[in-house]
């Protein structure tokens, strides 16, 4: 007997606004509950201190949530010196208290040296796994276990203010970049330590902060179609992004819509231009309706790679 579906089926990208407090499994499955949605997933954890974008992807939309996984991301972050804990952040023990006495200039050439390449090793309080187990569960344990750096990217470094021992920064960042441990080792770099008191990601990939709703907002807005006596998915569904927005980065490949079922049933297909390895995003027709992602074969024809399940 098949497993009756929960929930209903929609498709598309919520711009959470998580709050802090709260980790971001909790936050997508309020999430999940306030659409009624069958399937969901989010695009990359953030910790329970942090706030701000969290893309929840429904439906069909999960499929494509790597591409968001591995975009870029931009943070600001308040960093207090002169304490380091051993979490990195407020969340933690404070381990060492040093005195703060830095010149800007010491400052600047510290901020310098994070920009661009560099490598990083990641915290002991991450979700990385070593032998099938969180690291943070080592960590809670106390045992540390062996972490090889990492290449990331800092595209840009920008300092925003300092007030007493708060330091606050902008930073525009590559995938897998923990901002905890730019600011512990910026800490070090001064002499004085630090940890992180308020992070805040502001931007996934190119998706505007504007857009950005919060769980209070969402709960708010059931409880208004409850009182107009409307379905929650009235004032709901508007809120969702297109799930190609994930893949927006991708150049596109659109073909006629006599392809429509070649392609839906995984078929390889004649796609001048594309070029070897290239993944791409599939359209189908004049109104461009988004079936999938593709990529070159060896024989040089397109090859459907994730397709969407189209529902009317």
């Amino acid at each position: 007997m098949a497993r009756r579906q929960k929930g209903r089926f929609i498709d598309g990208i919520v711009l959470l606004d998580k709050d802090t407090g709260m980790s971001s499994n909790h936050a997508l499955q309020r999430v999940k509950r306030f659409f009624n949605a069958n399937k969901a997933g989010h695009t990359g954890a953030l910790d329970p201190l942090a706030t701000g974008m969290l893309p929840v992807c429904l439906g069909e939309a999960t499929k494509f949530s790597q591409h968001l996984l591995d975009s870029d991301k931009r943070y600001t972050v308040i960093a207090k010196l002169g304490e380091r804990t051993d979490t990195s952040d407020s969340d933690g023990e404070v381990v060492q208290t040093r005195t703060v006495n830095f010149s800007d200039e010491q400052l600047q050439t510290a901020l310098e040296h994070f920009r661009g390449d560099t490598m990083q090793v990641p915290s002991m309080f991450s979700a990385l796994k070593y032998q099938g187990q969180p690291l943070y569960k080592y960590a809670r344990e106390g045992i540390e276990v062996p972490r090889e750096a990492r290449p990331i990217t800092v595209y840009e470094l920008n300092f925003l203010g300092l007030e007493g021992d708060e330091l606050t920064l902008d930073i525009h960042c590559s995938k897998g970049t923990y901002i905890r441990t730019i600011i512990d080792d910026l800490g070090e770099m001064l002499g004085c330590g630090a940890h992180v008191i308020m992070l805040r990601r502001t931007q996934v990939a190119t998706y505007p902060y504007d857009k950005m709703v919060s769980l209070a907002e969402l709960e708010a807005l059931v409880e208004q179609a409850k009182a107009d006596g409307i379905e929650p998915s009235d004032l709901l569904d508007p809120l969702l992004l297109p799930m190609d927005t994930a893949v927006s980065h991708l150049n596109e490949i659109n073909l006629p819509d006599a392809m429509m079922p070649y392609v839906m049933q995984g078929q390889f297909m004649q796609a001048p231009g594309l070029k070897p390895d290239e993944l791409v995003r599939i359209t189908i027709g004049e109104r461009k309706q988004f079936v999938g992602i593709g990529a070159m074969n060896d024989d040089g024809l397109l090859a459907p790679k994730r397709l969407v399940v189209l529902r009317d």
